[in-house]
């Protein structure tokens, strides 16, 4: 449902002939903030229009974010396709994208969620941010593992805790929701670095090895005060999101699942090949 809502977001661009059944931008992928949100939403008894169009949103924000990483490393592959800007050029990429994240915007004003779309543009803001920091600040420098980490958890953790927020029943849950996405979403990105420098690319289903081409501050490239055993570390994160939500049994309960059945068996995979 959320992959057709996403869709149904583009008919009235007249661009819906750009995203085919099995397009590799929009409603495609391994759909993972969706599914997070989703699984964290029926547990929590959220309305199920709220659940779809926040799964959605997150999925299109994200989806506009592939678009311009894709531009700006160079990459020629994205979900097992030939990425967008090789297909339709530079400009046309960059301006889909920046149309996608209205879209996405949208689909939260469509179910009047004033609080879910402050949220979301505040988050996505903090994804800009670390993507800016890490292209001018830090790009070229050897930089240091809580610079890392940092940018780890801003740049992809950010989406991963709106993914949880949109779960939220008060406050307090929406605080602890919050953090626990931005730590998941910090180990995922910290595994995607080790993917990046040392993966299996037709696996994978994209283009590696543009971190260290492109003199980024990674887990693969930084070395100063990085923790011995990498994977293990990620995992340890993996456990930590889970602890934020110890308080709310259902809440605990789902995100223990989610880990299990989605987020640990692609970690796995996407680290197998790894070693230091």
């Amino acid at each position: 449902m959320v992959r057709e809502l996403m869709v149904e977001s583009l008919q009235e661009t007249e661009l819906s002939h750009l995203f085919p059944p099995q397009n590799n931008i929009v409603g495609s992928g391994k759909m993972l903030r969706a599914r997070l949100t989703l699984s964290l939403c029926w547990a929590n008894k959220v309305e199920q229009q709220t659940a779809l169009h926040a799964a959605g949103a997150v999925e299109i924000i994200h989806g506009a974010s592939l678009l311009h990483d894709d531009v700006i490393d160079g990459g020629v592959l994205r979900r097992n396709a030939k990425t967008f800007w090789k297909k339709h050029g530079v400009n046309g990429a960059i301006l889909l994208g920046d149309l996608l994240v209205f879209k996405g915007l949208e689909l939260l004003v469509a179910v009047n969620r004033t609080d879910l779309l402050k949220e979301l543009i505040a988050l996505a803001s903090t994804v800009c941010q670390s993507e800016v920091e890490q292209e001018l600040l830090l790009r070229g420098t050897t930089g240091t593992w809580a610079e890392c980490e940092n940018i780890a958890r801003a740049k992809t953790g950010a989406l991963f805790a709106f993914a949880a927020i949109a779960a939220a029943q008060n406050v307090e849950q929406a605080n602890a929701l919050r953090e626990a996405g931005f730590v998941l979403g910090t180990a995922y990105q910290l595994a995607d670095d080790l993917l990046d420098a040392s993966g299996d690319e037709a696996l994978s289903g994209k283009t590696l090895g543009k971190d260290l081409e492109r003199g980024k501050t990674t887990a693969e490239t930084v070395k100063k005060d990085a923790p011995a055993d990498p994977v293990a570390y990620i995992h340890l994160l993996l456990d930590r999101s889970a602890q934020q939500l110890v308080q709310w049994p259902t809440l605990h309960r789902a995100w223990l699942n989610a880990l299990e059945i989605i987020f640990r068996p692609i970690l796995k995979k996407q680290l197998a090949t790894y070693s230091k």
